[in-house]
């Protein structure tokens, strides 16, 4: 049977990158003016931060946000969560895991200054994201912006036989975007609920795919998709001769993306040993590599997500999510492409770019259960979902921008492996005390 047919839009179908600080310690603090030693009011420049005791680096997060004793204790606490959390959070829960929760320092995002949560175990992480964020720094930060958080549903439907199914949707559109919203009182007041609906057929497996996109605002927003998508699909039988398929939400979030881009100076690039200009210029090179090489791409694209995906566990997201949705969108020309671009300007200042989808919320499930979650966002000022979106994406640009200086100059190794000592040598104490 001849099933009329439409065009698709169906995207084309790694190792592991130590991050480094790039830099001895006596370096980094040399490198500061005599006037920068002393952060100024709210400013996110802390240095010798990373040098504080833990329980100073929390009293300076604490002088910088003003958060209550509270919400310090939640950010710093060691322990395990209330078992009641554990079983709301988990099935067969039985304790839990803990990751180390860290600052990073130097991030002004959109001119605001930001101390940014992030949990991860990896060695480098947070000081190579600090260092980004500096170089970023001398040419005024990051700029960023987001578009409205549209999460999109897909209802998956096998025609029977031949149909117009094009006008019978587009008469019907209107009635069913409305059906959607029914039920749905607290989301449109919010200013949110479903937009818009478009459709796409798949002539391989027969199906007639609609995309219901949904204005889901400060949540993420998976259960909102899920639920208004199977309720659409319930009428679908009504108007069509279809059998109903798969009804759930895309992470692959093209209509919910972000952008961030940074200007550093060349001359914030030059080192003892290398001169800016030539560490910008092979910052650039070594961009051109990844774009053009997939086993370089995904080792610099896992460098981003070190950035991204600490601040997004921090925050109570889903980082499995947000890491589909990023390697998806890397894919989409067909070639697996770098996350970020990097360009010079006709003053030879190096240029970052960086866009990806960003589902990310700040309302339900665990952001609001967690308590140190909800500490996280208390740190970064209470932001809405696109302003947290932002501040995540500059900190992916930051880990990208830090990856490469180090490759462009004196290498990886020697900063990762300068913090990745005290792992060896606790190592080394635990295997000769059970000797």
């Amino acid at each position: 049977m001849d099933v009329k047919s439409a065009k698709t839009n169906r995207p084309a179908t790694a190792t592991t990158e130590p991050q480094a600080d790039y830099g001895t310690a006596q370096e980094r603090e040399d490198s500061e003016l005599a006037s920068d030693r002393k952060p100024e009011a709210q400013s996110s420049r802390l240095p010798g931060f990373y040098e504080l005791p833990r329980s100073e680096r929390l009293r300076a997060v604490q002088s910088f946000s003003r958060l209550g004793d509270g919400d310090i204790d939640a950010l710093g606490h060691a322990g395990n969560l209330r078992g009641e959390l554990i079983d709301v959070f988990i099935e067969n829960g039985v304790g839990t895991f803990g990751l180390p929760l860290g600052i990073a320092t130097n991030f002004k995002v959109n001119g605001r200054d930001v101390l940014v949560p992030m949990a991860v175990e990896e060695t480098s992480v947070l000081a190579a994201a600090s260092h980004g964020a500096k170089l970023a720094r001398a040419g005024g930060g990051f700029n960023a912006s987001s578009t409205a958080p549209v999460m999109t549903g897909q209802i998956q439907l096998m025609l029977q036989h031949e149909c117009d199914y094009d006008a019978v949707l587009q008469e019907r559109k209107q009635q069913l975007i409305e059906y959607a919203n029914r039920g749905q009182d607290r989301l449109l007041a919010r200013g949110g609920g479903a937009v818009d609906l478009t459709w796409h057929f798949i002539p391989e497996i027969r199906s007639l795919v609609l995309h219901l996109h949904i204005n889901t605002c400060d949540a993420m927003g998976a259960n909102i998709v899920n639920t208004m998508a199977e309720r659409v699909s319930t009428l679908m039988p009504e108007l069509l001769p279809v059998d109903i398929g798969l009804r759930i939400l895309t992470n692959l979030t093209d209509r919910r993306m972000t952008e961030v881009s940074c200007r550093v100076p060349k001359a914030a690039l030059t080192t003892a040993e290398f001169e800016g200009a030539r560490v910008a210029a092979r910052i650039v090179m070594a961009y051109q590599f990844a774009a053009h090489d997939v086993h370089r791409a995904a080792t610099n694209n896992k460098g981003i997500m070190n950035g991204i995906d600490p601040v997004v566990i921090a925050t109570g997201n889903d980082w499995r999510a947000v890491e589909a949705g990023a390697h998806a969108y890397a894919s989409l020309s067909g070639r697996y492409l770098p996350m970020a671009k990097w360009s010079l300007d006709d003053a030879g200042d190096l240029i970052g770019q960086l866009k990806l989808p960003l589902a990310v919320g700040v309302v339900g499930g665990v952001t609001r259960l967690h308590p140190s979650a909800q500490a996280a966002l208390s740190l970064l000022g209470q932001p809405d979902a696109q302003e947290l979106a932002n501040i995540i994406a500059a900190v992916g640009l930051a880990q990208n921008l830090s990856a490469l200086r180090a490759l462009a100059s004196e290498g990886i190794q020697r900063g990762h492996m300068s913090l990745h000592r005290s792992n060896l040598d606790l190592l080394d104490r635990r295997g000769a005390s059970k000797e």
